[in-house]
């Protein structure tokens, strides 16, 4: 997937979020103050042109639905984080993140819970 603007994000989390979607259904749940029609029609019309979203034709208008799963969108963005900023290792990204936030010692103990978890599953 195409990587997007912070206006194509915005719009398409709205659209996940909804799962289909007019553009007055997205414009509503955008944030003060609200842009016009035409520049979320213009936004929503390039991210079809990517095949990020696709069309439904309904009587005069449209309806707007995901090509893909956030899920995928997700997973994706964090491979090329992992890739691009910590050499495609993600126990550094981890060490940066837990680093970063501040961990406290049960989010740290929460964290090695769920590595460990995950391990046995495979």
């Amino acid at each position: 997937m195409e990587k997007l603007t912070k206006r194509e994000d915005q719009i398409m989390q709205i659209i996940w979020d909804l799962k289909t979607a007019f553009i007055r259904d997205v414009i509503e749940k955008l944030p003060e103050p609200k842009p016009h029609y035409n520049s979320v029609a213009t936004i929503i019309k390039i991210l079809v042109k990517k095949g990020i979203l696709k069309s439904e034709k309904i009587g005069n208008t449209h309806l707007y639905s995901p090509v893909a799963e956030f899920e995928d969108y997700r997973d994706k963005n964090l491979t090329d984080i992992k890739k691009k900023f910590f050499g495609n290792s993600l126990p550094k990204m981890m060490a940066y993140f837990a680093k970063e936030e501040s961990l406290s010692d049960e989010e740290i103990s929460e964290l090695i819970e769920v590595i460990k978890s995950n391990k046995t599953k495979k």
